[in-house]
C-alpha cells in the first residue's frame, strides 16, 4: 500500500504515525458511503459548493452540481462535493463584503485539507466568486470556476425589468412620490423571478466575465442564463476540464499572472463594469503578489473603450449579452490590446481562443471597437489630498456635466446620521452641493456596506434631481449608477482626510485631472487632524471573526484583505518596511 500514487484518497493522508494504516481506514470509512473498492482508487475532483438557503442566486445548484459530477465521471476522475460557507448579498449584515475573506479561508484550507487532486469552484453571488478565486489562488491545486450565471428578466406591465438595476431606478421613482406604494409593491415581486445572479451588469456578471478573461473559467461560460441548458452543458464541461487536469495540471499560479491581470482590467473596463470588481481582483492577484495599482487602472482606462451596452450604463440585461456573443466577442474586440500568451484552464492560450471562428455578434450590443459606446474605459481612479491612496469613479455610469466641478461639502459623519439627516426638510443642500458619507470603510462598525449611492435627498428628488456628486469610502453595488466616488482611502475611521471634511468645505472634482481635492487650508487641516479620535471598537474589545476582521482588514486600494493572507515573502517585505517607520495607515503616527 506504502507505494500507491500519491492521488485520490491516498492524498493529505490524516497523520496516526502510520501511512498504510491512514490508507486503510481512510477507505473504510468511505466504503461507509457505498464506494466500491475500484472507485477509491480513482482520482479525486473536489466539488467546492456554496449553496445556501440564504442564497437565491444558488437555488439551482443542486441540478447544477450533478451535471458537474457526470463531467468528472467522463474524465476517468470520482467527484467529491464538499460545502463552503455561502454569501447571500443581500441576507448578510453588516455586509456581504466583511465575510468575502472568511469564505476565502474556508475554501483554501478544504481545498488543502482535503484528498482532492483539482477541485471545481460553484460561486456566483457577488462575493462568493473572489473568495473561491482567492482562495484557489492560495492553494495552487488545479481549479476550475463556475459561476452560477444570471437571472432572466421579467415584465412590470410594458416594462423589462432585471435586478437590481432597475430596483434603484423605481426606488428611486418611488421617494420622488412618482411611483405609488401599491405600484411599488408589485414591482419588488417582479425584479427577481428566477435563479441566478442580478440581471444587468452588476458585480456577479463582472467577475464571471473576469474569471473567463483571466482564464479560471471555461471559455463562453461567464454569461449563460442561470436557467438556460448551456448552463448545465457547462457545468459538465467544467468537471471534465478538472478532471483532465489531473494528469496536466494547469495551476491557478499558472494562469493568473500579470498579463492574465492586466487582461483582466481590460474587459473590467469595457464592460463598464463593476466598481467593486478592482477591490475583488486586487485582492485576488495580491494572493500570488501580483500588484494592481490604481495609477495602472487608469492607464490601461485611457486607451480601453466601453463596448458593452447593459444597465447600468446602457440599456440592455445580460441575457442579451449572452446572445449577442458574450465574453468571446469583446475580447475579439480588445485583441489588439490584450496577452495573447496567457493560458486558460482548457490548456490553450487566449491566441488559440481567438483564432477560432468568430460566430454571430449583435452590435447593438457589443460595439465594434471602432465605433465604442465610450472612447475611453468605465472606471477611472482619483488622487488628491481627500483620497492620497485613491478613489473610484464610475465615469460610465455618471453625468458628464458633473466631472469637473467645485461643490460645498454636505457632510453625514455615518450611516445612521445620513438615514436620519438626508430626508429632513430643514437639511440644508441644493443640487450644487457635495454629499459626503464617512466612516463607511472597511475598518469602520459598518464594514464598507454597499453605501456609497447615497440617495438623493426627498426635498431635491421631489424637484427632479436625479444626480449629484456623492463621496464615501463605501462601495456601491454594480447595479448601481451616478457620479458617485467610492473606496477613498485612507478611508475616515483610521483617520485618513475623509474624516477632516466638515459641512461647508468646499471640494474640487476633476475626472480630467484624475483628482479630488479638499480646498482647505494645510494648517486648518492640522489643526483638524490633531483634534480627531478614533471611533472603531478596538479589535481587543470583540471577540471571534469580528476581532479578526478589525486587526487585519486592508484599505480599498490593498483589495481589503488580510495582511496574512498575502503571500510570504511579501509579508516579509511588509515587515521589513514597517521596521523602517512607524507611520500608521492615514499618516497619523501609530501609538
Amino acid at each position: 500500500m506504502a507505494d500507491e500514487k500519491d492521488q485520490g484518497l491516498a492524498r493529505g493522508l490524516t497523520n496516526y504515525g502510520d501511512r498504510d494504516f491512514s490508507v486503510y481506514l481512510r477507505n473504510s470509512f468511505a466504503s461507509s458511503m457505498g464506494y466500491s473498492r475500484e472507485v477509491l482508487k480513482k482520482p479525486i475532483v473536489g466539488i467546492a459548493n456554496s449553496f445556501s438557503g440564504f442564497n437565491n442566486c444558488h437555488r439551482h445548484f443542486p441540478e447544477l452540481v450533478e451535471a458537474v459530477k457526470r463531467g468528472v465521471l467522463l474524465g476517468g476522475g470520482l467527484p467529491i462535493e464538499f460545502p463552503t460557507i455561502s454569501l447571500g448579498e443581500v441576507f448578510l449584515s453588516p455586509t456581504s463584503l466583511k465575510f468575502r475573506n472568511l469564505m476565502s479561508m474556508d475554501t483554501e484550507e478544504m481545498i488543502r485539507a482535503q484528498p482532492m487532486d483539482a477541485v471545481v469552484l460553484m460561486g456566483g453571488c457577488d462575493k462568493t466568486v473572489p473568495a473561491q478565486l482567492m482562495g484557489a489562488a492560495s492553494a495552487d491545486l488545479p481549479a476550475v470556476q463556475l459561476v452560477a450565471g444570471p437571472m432572466m428578466t421579467s415584465r412590470y406591465g410594458e416594462e423589462r425589468l432585471g435586478a437590481c438595476t432597475d430596483c434603484r431606478r423605481f426606488w428611486g421613482k418611488y421617494r420622488a412620490g412618482d411611483v405609488s406604494t401599491d405600484q411599488i409593491n408589485d414591482i419588488e415581486g417582479r425584479l427577481a423571478t428566477t435563479s441566478g445572479t442580478c440581471a444587468v451588469m452588476g458585480t456577479a456578471s463582472t467577475m464571471a466575465c473576469i474569471a473567463e478573461t483571466l482564464g479560471m473559467s471555461l471559455p463562453g461560460t461567464a454569461a449563460i442564463p442561470a436557467v438556460h441548458a448551456d448552463r448545465l452543458r457547462a457545468a459538465e464541461a467544467s468537471g471534465l476540464a478538472a478532471a483532465r487536469m489531473i494528469e496536466n495540471p494547469i495551476r491557478p499560479s499558472e494562469v493568473i499572472t500579470q498579463k492574465s491581470v492586466e487582461n483582466a482590467i481590460r474587459m473590467l473596463l469595457a464592460l463598464g463594469g463593476s466598481t467593486n470588481a478592482i477591490i475583488h481582483l486586487t485582492a485576488v492577484a495580491g494572493r500570488l503578489g501580483i500588484k494592481v495599482s490604481l495609477e495602472k487602472l487608469n492607464e490601461l482606462s485611457d486607451t480601453t473603450p466601453v463596448l458593452v451596452n447593459l444597465k447600468p450604463v446602457g440599456q440592455h440585461y445580460m441575457e442579451d449579452f449572452f446572445f449577442a456573443g458574450g465574453v468571446g466577442a469583446v475580447l475579439r474586440e480588445l485583441k489588439p490590446l490584450l496577452h495573447l500568451d496567457t493560458i486558460t484552464v482548457a490548456g490553450e492560450t487566449l491566441g488559440d481562443r481567438l483564432e477560432r471562428a468568430v460566430g454571430y455578434v449583435d452590435h447593438r450590443v457589443i460595439a465594434t471597437a471602432e465605433d465604442p459606446l465610450e472612447p475611453e474605459g468605465g472606471l477611472v481612479a482619483l488622487f488628491g489630498n481627500l483620497a492620497p491612496r485613491g478613489a473610484i469613479l464610475k465615469r460610465s455610469a455618471a453625468d458628464k456635466s458633473l466631472f469637473e466641478k467645485e461643490g460645498r461639502a454636505v457632510v453625514f459623519n455615518s450611516l445612521e446620521d445620513m438615514a436620519k439627516r438626508v430626508d429632513d426638510p430643514d437639511l440644508e443642500i441644493t443640487a450644487d452641493d457635495f454629499m459626503v458619507l464617512q466612516n463607511a470603510g472597511p475598518k469602520s462598525a459598518s464594514g464598507m456596506p454597499e453605501a456609497g449611492y447615497l440617495p438623493i435627498p426627498k426635498k431635491l428628488s421631489g424637484k427632479g434631481v436625479k444626480d449629484m456628486v456623492r463621496i464615501s469610502d463605501a462601495r456601491m453595488s454594480g447595479t448601481a449608477f451616478g457620479t458617485i466616488v467610492l473606496h477613498v482611502a485612507p478611508e475616515a475611521s483610521v483617520g485618513g482626510p475623509l474624516a477632516l471634511v466638515r459641512t461647508g468645505d468646499r471640494i474640487r472634482l476633476s475626472v480630467k485631472n484624475r483628482s479630488i481635492e479638499l480646498l482647505v487650508e494645510e494648517a486648518e487641516l492640522d489643526r483638524r487632524r490633531a483634534e480627531w479620535r478614533p471611533s472603531n471598537v478596538p479589535p481587543e474589545e470583540r471577540r471571534g471573526y469580528d476581532r479578526l476582521y478589525a486587526a487585519e482588514v486592508g484599505q480599498a486600494d490593498e483589495g481589503c484583505d488580510f495582511g496574512f493572507l498575502k503571500p510570504l515573502a511579501e509579508q516579509e517585505e511588509e515587515s521589513i518596511e514597517a521596521g523602517h517607520s512607524r507611520e500608521g495607515v492615514s499618516g497619523v503616527p501609530a501609538e
